[in-house]
């Protein structure tokens, strides 16, 4: 008799998580009822799968609504009646366009409009629903002649008032409104809830055929669904056996190339894997991905193939990953085994500039029919702590401050709110991790074998590309697998750089000679040494510090580095046992024989998300499905909290049957469980191993092009100055802007490195246009006159381009060429280019008084100002140029020793002790440009906290581990600058 049932996925209206709804409609002895959400169709098979959990029959579909005005209720009779009603709300949501008050024709579905006084005509499959308040209007109404075509229509959107009062609060934040100006109409009533069947029989005295034909509304609604039967895009040339064939040949062709010997112990790798390819139903998967990765190779579009399908060798073969699971001894069963649902992961990187290209192809060539069969995975973004008491602050209209100064006492013990407060704190958390409105999955792409509204209904975000109603859990869920394309800056910085390299030298560099790479001494001497800047995945201070630490020069050093550094290792305390045992072989023998025996290569310690099921399957003799379900609990894929625990208590039980010491179970567990969503399979991180080694190629051997490319791509962890800054140290002469060489990205003559137009923090986009459109139109500029002649750009414009230097050049000092701005443009915000008599007339020479020339110091301050970095020393600014320094080159001969060095603040780690307390990593230059890292314990923290970019003196002692230097800072203070009015 529920037929408008509404969950949390009606966004910023409905109130119930789909457990709770079931539970509520079990806990009323209900038998059935229909989730319908407005407007959405995202709880759909959650609510199908818990329904059935609970044997309540299930009935989907959706309250088609304009805002909160209700149009009329879908109900799908069958599969074929929910596709009509996706397709209904997508292309009415895709379109911006409203719903009228009459539905279209549905074959498959029922409708059931409101009460409205006035009577119009019904199809056969549509109902007028009445609400329980209704029915003295109804008795009046036309439409009481009419009784087997009315239907009760009992909202339920809350269980509780408290969840009225938080839905009312949510209305309030949807219409971005004040809570006391909360329209009625806006919200729902406190009565839309679930009741008995008693209740409702009593509610509806003498209208119980109402209760009869919902009834029967319901019970003609059969969705018969079963969970993984749904595949994605299948058959792509035909047929199975075409599919598997066409797989089979594109394998070995590519076998052949990567592998010229192609020994038994390959082929039958290559076979045993094809067969299970086969065998699982991941033909189509394997198939869609290698097109994907041919289409990016005919448009010379570089790419990462990881995740776990980088474990597989066909994969390998057909050239969607570049990593050899031979050479590697990747972990079988991670990529693929019987029990596994799902195919593998394949995570496909192109650069940010390729991937829409990609993404746009798909969608070309998977959309068939004039049918839709490619959607963008959806995600869901939820109601934060922070944000929620922000929101209600303003609904409760309180001021900025008070809503602040709330934000930052919440949680305090000794703090006590006011009457405002109280209710803003409890209602944050009723509200806290609810669903607040559909997002785009980070990579995620659907491509179904029916069209995708069978199963989902989509609608346009400003990306251009439809958007499904379900995220990755329901996909997996039920059997319609993702496709993962992203787009990373790294290959970006190589693509960049090979086209830099060949503009500036006329080479052409093959960035595909990875296994020459791995052998090549320099970038072998970069890796030992952590001077990685600029190389994707090495360049972060951590990581530069492991490097030195571990001397990594080999490929698999790289690879475990590459997992060892992600929290999970490095938090449970074996990332320092990995340095340990890795630099000292007899610290080897410390291991656990068994988890020694299992992980060799890592000497006994977990470093990969595979190593989870190994140690699962071999240390506590779980099946390999019940070791996945692990894996999968702790990288946060998995939904079922029953069945996860269920898997770790026979983890303990299993341990204690093979008779393993309960410490040594605890602290493999620990390990386990550390890893919690952070560790990377050896595949993933060996996929980014080879992309750090083709980075590391161009640092080594075209070091200024590939700086160049890096800061062209505006990503990476540093600020663009430390990108300049590395070029400066390798080399470089580094040019401000300049109005005759600069481009709008950052270009490179020679050794000569011009800064793009793009770096100038106040010059608008237009103003660059022209600049660049009347130099290539009519050549150089001659000078400022000439500049203003054929460049129509405003006075606060042209003053940015002389200050920071574009007009050097003319041989003038800044001061002369503002004086003659102003005095050409007399205070006009801009000049005409369209006055030929003036451009033809020309502008006498000026003759300019003499000035002061500005001091070095002013000329930095400029840059910053324009800039936003210094191109010229830092150092100069200090105001106290007397103050002693060692230099970060001498630092071992301090060791153990106190010292003070000058440093400038590069970037700023955060992180927590066990106690909870904060504290630093800090990394700085020297004044002659060498790196400082610096070590800030808790109270250095608190006495000494980092204020803002700047210049630091820095005392402490010096330290080193595994011979590298750092200092433990006791004391950290800003220094002064000097200032224009001080002369």
């Amino acid at each position: 008799m529920f037929i408008n049932c509404h969950s949390y996925y009606s966004f910023k209206y409905g109130m119930l998580s789909i457990e709770s709804l079931v539970a509520e409609a079990k806990g009323k002895k209900l038998d059935a009822l229909a989730l319908t959400d407005i407007n959405s169709v995202s709880g759909v098979f959650p609510f199908i799968k818990e329904a059935q959990k609970q044997g309540i029959h299930p009935v989907i579909g959706i309250d088609f609504r304009n805002g909160v005005k209700q149009q009329y209720i879908g109900l799908a009779k069958n599969q074929e009646g929910f596709y009509e009603l996706n397709r209904h709300l997508s292309h009415r949501k895709t379109k911006g366009i409203p719903f009228e008050e009459k539905a279209p024709p549905f074959q498959h579905s029922f409708i059931v409009y409101p009460f409205r006084e006035k009577t119009f005509p019904l199809r056969e499959n549509e109902f007028v629903g009445i609400h329980p308040y209704q029915l003295n209007r109804l008795v009046k109404s036309p439409w009481y002649r009419y009784k087997d075509k009315l239907v009760l229509l009992q909202p339920v959107s809350f269980s509780s008032k408290i969840e009225f009062n938080a839905h009312r609060l949510l209305r309030a934040v949807d219409k971005n409104t004040l809570l006391s100006k909360l329209e009625p109409e806006e919200q729902g009533d406190i009565s839309d809830q679930f009741y008995s069947y008693a209740d409702m029989v009593a509610r509806c005295e003498g209208h119980s055929y109402l209760l009869y034909n919902s009834q029967r509304l319901l019970e003609a609604c059969q969705f018969s669904f079963y969970f993984q039967a749904v595949k994605n895009k299948r058959d792509i040339l035909g047929s199975d056996w075409e599919d598997f064939d066409c797989l089979r040949q594109e394998t070995f062709k590519g076998a052949i190339n990567r592998y010229p010997d192609l020994t038994p112990e390959i082929s039958k790798r290559l076979e045993k894997e094809l067969e299970l390819i086969q065998q699982k139903g991941f033909v189509s998967y394997f198939l869609i991905n290698y097109d994907i990765i041919s289409f990016a190779q005919q448009k010379n579009y570089y790419h990462v193939g990881r995740g776990s399908g980088a474990n597989s060798i066909v994969a390998y073969c057909l050239g969607i990953t570049d990593v050899d699971p031979i050479e590697l001894d990747l972990y079988f069963e991670r990529f693929i085994n019987l029990y596994r649902e799902n195919p593998p992961d394949f995570d496909i990187d192109f650069s940010w500039t390729d991937r829409d290209e990609v993404t746009q192809y798909i969608f070309d060539k998977y959309n068939k029919d004039g049918q839709e069969h490619v959607a963008l995975l959806g995600s869901y973004s939820t109601f934060q702590a922070n944000s929620m008491l922000r929101e209600l602050g303003k609904v409760f209209g309180l001021p900025k401050t008070e809503i602040e100064s709330l934000i930052y006492h919440a949680g305090k013990s000794e703090y006590v709110p006011d009457q405002y407060g109280k209710l803003i704190l409890k209602y944050s958390q009723v509200l806290h991790g609810m669903p607040s409105h559909l997002t785009i999955h980070a990579c995620g792409i659907l491509i179904s074998h029916k069209p995708i509204h069978y199963y989902t209904a989509t609608e346009m975000p400003p990306k251009g590309f439809p958007l499904a109603h379900i995220d990755m859990h329901t996909a997996e869920e039920i059997g319609l697998h993702k496709f993962d394309i992203l787009s990373q800056r790294g290959l970006g910085h190589i693509k960049s750089a090979i086209e830099i390299i060949y503009q500036n030298q006329g080479v052409k560099v093959d960035i595909r000679q990875v296994g020459k790479f791995k052998k090549d001494p320099k970038i072998k001497e970069l890796l030992r040494t952590g001077h990685t800047i600029g190389a994707f995945y090495v360049e972060s201070p951590a990581m530069r510090m492991l490097l030195a630490k571990m001397k990594a020069d080999e490929y698999l050093e790289l690879v475990a580095a590459s997992s060892i550094i992600r929290p999970g290792v490095a938090r449970s305390g074996m990332m320092r046992e990995y340095i340990l045992r890795h630099v000292d072989p007899q610290r080897r023998k410390q291991a656990h024989p068994v988890m020694m025996d299992i992980m060799p290569e890592t000497y006994g310690i977990m470093v990969y998300q595979e190593d989870v099921i190994k140690v699962a399957h071999y240390f506590a003799e779980l099946s390999l499905s019940e070791a996945d379900i692990l894996r999968r609990g702790m990288s946060g894929k998995s939904r079922s909290k029953d069945e996860f625990q269920r898997v770790k208590d026979q983890f303990f039980i299993n341990c204690e049957r093979l008779g393993r010491d309960p410490k040594i179970t605890a602290e493999v567990w620990h390990q386990i469980e550390s890893f919690a969503g952070y560790s990377f399979a050896k595949g993933h991180s060996a996929s980014f191993a080879v992309e750090s080694y083709q980075s590391l190629y161009l640092k080594a051997y075209f070091p200024l092009e590939f700086m160049v490319g890096v800061i062209n791509n505006f990503g990476g962890f540093y600020h663009t100055e430390f990108y300049i800054h590395e070029l400066r140290m390798n080399g470089a002469d580094i040019q401000a802007p300049h109005i005759n060489e600069s481009d709008y990205l950052t270009n490179i003559k020679g050794k000569t490195v011009y800064l793009g137009l793009i770096h100038l923090k106040y010059l608008e986009k237009a103003s660059v246009e022209k600049i660049l459109s009347e130099r290539r139109a009519n050549g150089f500029f001659a000078g400022l006159s000439d500049f203003i002649a054929r460049v129509g750009i405003s006075l606060e414009q042209l003053l940015i381009l002389i200050r920071i230097g574009c007009f050097r050049f003319t041989g003038k000092s800044k001061q002369e060429l503002l004086w003659e701005a102003h005095f050409i443009l007399n205070k006009r915000k801009a000049i005409s280019t369209g006055n030929e008599l003036f451009r033809q007339a020309g502008f006498r020479e000026l003759q300019v008084p003499e000035l002061e020339a500005s001091d070095v110091r002013q000329e930095i301050v400029d840059q910053i100002d324009i800039l936003e970095f210094p191109l010229d020393s830092p150092f100069h600014l200090v105001k106290d140029q007397t103050v002693p320094s060692i230099k970060a080159r001498d630092l071992k001969q301090y060791l153990g020793k106190q010292v003070q060095i000058i440093g400038y603040l590069v970037t700023i780690k955060y992180t927590r002790t066990v106690k909870g307390d904060v504290m630093n990593f800090g990394t700085f230059v020297d004044r002659e440009g060498d790196w400082i890292d610096t070590v800030h314990f808790p109270p250095v923290v608190k006495k000494h906290p980092f204020k803002g970019r700047g210049i630091y003196l820095i005392k402490g002692k010096v330290t080193q581990e595994f011979d590298f230097y750092s200092i433990e800072v006791d004391s950290c203070e800003r220094m002064a600058y000097w200032n224009a009015g001080e002369g």
